[in-house]
Parts: C-alpha cells; structure tokens; sequence
C-alpha cells in the first residue's frame, strides 16, 4: 500500500511538473485594434491556425485562409463565421509545396487585396517526400514556400502603419541543425524510412523558422514592419497526420492527457500579432506570451545569412 502510494504522488508530481513546465498554458493580453485590418494565415483552415483566425475574426479584422484544400477551408470559414457572425473571412487557394503556387497566390493577393497588416505562417506537417519542385517536403513546405511567400508580401505589407510577420516555429528547433553543403546538393533536411529521421529533419526545418526570423529582423530595419518566431506549445493538432498508425496510437493517449488544445496553441501567435509595443522585440523568438532566449545556433548570423541566400537561390529571387 505505501509504495502505490508513493507512486501515485509521484505520478500526480510528475504530471503537475510538466503541466507546469513543457505543457505549460498562457494567455494573450493583447488588444489592438483589428476593424479594417487585413490578416493573412496560412493553414487557417485548422487546428492552431483556424484557433488564430477565429479569434481575430471576432476582433473586425478581414481574415484570408490561405490553404491547398479548398472543402476544409470553406467548412471552417462557415464554422468562423457561426461563431464570430464576421462576414470577412474569405479563401484563397495556396500549396506551400509548390513555389508556382506561392507565385499565383502573392499575384493574386496584390490583386485583390489593397492591404495586408499581419502575415501569420501557420502551416506546417511532419512527413516524408518531395514538393513539386524536388525539395525535402520539411524543407519546403515548413521554411522556402513561407520564405517566398513573405518575400513577396513584403512591400504590402511596409505599406501600412505597422505590419508583422509571424512564424510558427517551435522548440524542437533546439534538436535541429543545417548542414548547409548537403542542403545546397538536395535539397533537403534529412531523409530515410524511419520516423525519428524525418522527426529530425522537421527539428531541423523549424531551426529554419527561427533562423529565417532572425535574418529578416535585421533586413528590416527602418522600415515599419517587424517579425516574431513562436513556440505555439505541444499542441494537440493534425500536424502528425502523415505519421505511422502506430505513433499515432502512441501518442494519442497522451496526447488526451497533456497536449494543449488549439485554443491554448494560439495564444502565442495572437500575442504577437496584437500586443502593443512589442517592436523592439523584433526578431525574437515567442513562447507562452513571453520572449524566450534561443541557443547560439538559433541567432548565428553566418548561419541566418547563409539560409537566406541559399532560399534567394532556391526561389529564385534576390
């Protein structure tokens, strides 16, 4: 009897620990006002992304959901729009896995919209394969669509009186790294037929995030636009969709028990989309509302530059 004891007080330690620590909650305090604001969220038509969007749906700002399949969106915008009674919600059809798509979309959107004020890069997977243009679809998806993308965005947004990009990236960019002479030859973050190893090359792409927001930070100094990394938090979402029926019985029971739900997830992309006064915190990495201070290899200029020259080449832009 003592020892069920004294397991259950540890089990109940332990679960209070990482609750307290890893799967700790926060709440956005931030209140700007969103009424003609135009928001852009890749992935919004689920999980943390559709959470971000129905929040600032509800605060008057235009919201576009920018994603590949065009049934989800719709169902979510009528999910928003039930919830939120905005009717300013509207979807544009965008495949980060193709960099001809994240052309017709920017063109479309100059097009169409005469304003953009917030960029949120929300989308994101966990998986193995090739994009259509034959990069690591890690690679390409999680880092060079939403690099082109911005990119290309970017003169909209220096437009308006204070635009942000904000970019889901998370802490398992700690366990990442680049070899930059392998990815200029494949294209891509790491390969194989084991989970772990494309589990690593997604620690690797979300160290592409970080990196991608450092470099920008410094490329936009002087103008009116700044950009924030967050760590969402570990989120009950549907970004391990592509991994094995097994991790997925796995991790579900824990999953239940721990993760938070996408609500809590987006807290911290909506705290740097709406808190005041935030801007010399440009660059910075986000985690429950707060800075966080990120590894040496996560601010290494030499390394920030490198991607970012390396994407110019990919996307072929400059």
């Amino acid at each position: 009897m003592f020892y069920l004891l004294v397991f259950v007080v540890a089990l109940l330690g332990g679960y209070i620990l990482l609750t307290q620590t890893i799967f700790r909650r926060s709440r956005c305090k931030g209140n700007a006002p969103m009424a003609g604001k135009t928001v852009l969220i890749t992935g919004g038509n689920t999980g943390i992304g559709k959470a971000t969007a129905t929040h600032l749906a509800r605060k008057g700002a235009r919201v576009i959901l920018a994603c590949r399949n065009r049934v989800k969106a719709e169902s979510a915008i009528l999910d928003i729009e039930q919830e939120t009674g905005s009717t300013e919600v509207v979807y544009m059809q965008l495949d980060l896995a193709s960099l001809n798509s994240v052309r017709s979309f920017a063109e479309a959107f100059l097009k169409a919209e005469s304003r953009l004020d917030v960029l949120i890069n929300n989308a994101g997977l966990v998986g193995d394969g090739r994009t259509e243009d034959g990069f690591g679809v890690q690679f390409g998806v999680n880092h060079l669509g939403h690099f082109l993308l911005t990119c290309l965005l970017l003169e909209r947004l220096k437009e308006g009186k204070g635009g942000r990009v904000v970019s889901l990236s998370s802490m398992a960019h700690r366990w990442g790294s680049i070899d930059f002479q392998a990815l200029e030859a494949t294209g891509h973050l790491g390969t194989g037929r084991y989970s772990w190893q494309f589990f690593h090359a997604y620690c690797n792409s979300k160290l592409c995030n970080v990196l991608f927001i450092h470099e920008l930070a410094k490329r936009l100094r002087g103008s009116n636009v700044t950009c924030y990394s967050v760590h969402p938090g570990v989120v009950r979402t549907e970004l391990s969709r592509h991994v094995s029926l097994w991790q997925k019985v796995f991790i579900e029971p824990i999953a239940r028990l721990l993760f938070l739900d996408t609500e809590a997830g987006a807290q911290t992309t909506l705290h740097c989309s709406l808190q005041e006064g935030i801007e010399r915190q440009s660059g910075s990495y986000y985690s429950c509302c707060a800075v966080e201070e990120v590894s040496a290899k996560a601010r290494d200029d030499d390394a920030s530059r490198k991607l970012w020259d390396l994407s110019e080449k990919f996307c072929g832009v400059s």
